[in-house]
């Protein structure tokens, strides 16, 4: 629980002072001073440990002028019992003493055994519609940069592109319009856990970080240290911080080629000479767009879309089976969709 002794403006202070506002991601700081959004309601994912604890923090101490508007968004799992409940009444007192408002939720559909990708799911469900009711923009995301290499290794795993590898962004602009900021991701996790000991702040702690039982855990626990010392004298760490933001960086730069030739026309057909002699990666994006752009792909898989990629670029007459959505039908130049 939360010590009431605890004076946790003070403690806010002393820590923007340990982590001046520069050390916080500067595209993060870029978008404070750029975009409009950011006079509408600041929500913060809290959970009670270190990285989300810090975030809310530097953001009361940071821009003191936000206080009124900041939001703190807690989430219970449902899944540690006791523990969680302990979780939200510590978070719960904390925005108390920072004057922060405080908006709850629970996973009603919580089960033993649920998989770490049904949590999360249900975690961003309830931030969705705890937006939707605040009419806020802007989520805040305690992610560090430690997390930047557990991400890149878990989806190297499932053989991601540049678009995947180049997460967790400090500025995820969604298709909705809303934008999720990541402050953190310039601080290492050991440098967020110093910087809230010499300020005298308590956090809380999720045991089930210390279990195997989710593949992000095996990853921090068995495959990032073996891999630090695997490199010897090389930072793995940054190097994997820096290398997201080179991906990052290439991604958009194939992001901005593909929205120059327009291959995806206004009826829905995709114009397949617009693509002729294209590098794949512009041809593979464009088929992916195609496909998200009224959720055609149904259960398509990675072999089916293989298929269907091979056929775009040979651009020769085709029927492909998008299951039972129907059917990908090239004819005339044209990827079209027919139920």
């Amino acid at each position: 629980m939360a010590d009431p002794k605890i004076n946790w403006p003070e403690c806010a202070a002393k820590l923007a002072a340990a982590l001046p506002c520069d050390r916080l991601h500067p595209a993060v700081l870029t978008w404070r001073t750029q975009k409009p959004s950011a006079r509408g309601p600041w929500a913060v994912a809290l959970s009670g440990g270190a990285d989300s604890l810090a975030l809310l923090l530097l953001l009361w101490a940071h821009w003191p002028g936000r206080r009124e508007k900041l939001v703190a968004l807690h989430f219970n799992h449902r899944l540690r019992g006791r523990a969680a409940r302990g979780d939200e009444v510590f978070c719960r007192r904390l925005c108390a003493a920072l004057k922060v408002r405080f908006r709850p939720g629970r996973w009603r559909a919580a089960r033993p055994g649920a998989s770490e990708a049904e949590a999360r799911a249900a975690r961003f469900h309830f931030f969705e519609l705890e937006l939707r009711a605040l009419r806020s923009r802007v989520l805040w995301l305690g992610h560090q940069q430690d997390d930047i290499a557990e991400t890149m290794l878990m989806r190297l795993a499932r053989g991601s592109g540049t678009a995947g590898l180049a997460a967790p962004r400090p500025v995820h602009a969604r298709r909705d319009g809303r934008v999720h900021l990541r402050p953190l991701l310039s601080l290492r996790k050991s440098e967020i856990v110093a910087g809230l000991k010499f300020v005298g702040s308590p956090w809380r702690e999720d045991a089930t970080n210390a279990a195997g039982d989710f593949f992000r855990n095996r990853i921090r626990r068995l495959v990032l240290p073996a891999w630090r010392r695997a490199a010897g004298d090389r930072d793995v760490v940054a190097g994997a911080a820096l290398g997201r933001e080179l991906l990052e960086e290439d991604n958009a730069a194939l992001e901005a080629w593909l929205r120059e030739l327009q291959p995806l026309r206004a009826d829905g057909t995709l114009d397949l000479q617009r693509l002729a002699g294209r590098p794949r990666a512009i041809v593979r994006r464009a088929l992916h767009d195609w496909l998200l752009a009224r959720n055609r792909a149904g259960r398509l898989s990675r072999q089916g879309f293989a298929s269907l990629l091979v056929a775009v670029e040979r651009g020769a007459p085709t029927r492909h089976s998008l299951g039972a959505k129907g059917f990908a039908v090239i004819r005339k130049n044209r990827l079209r969709f027919e139920s």
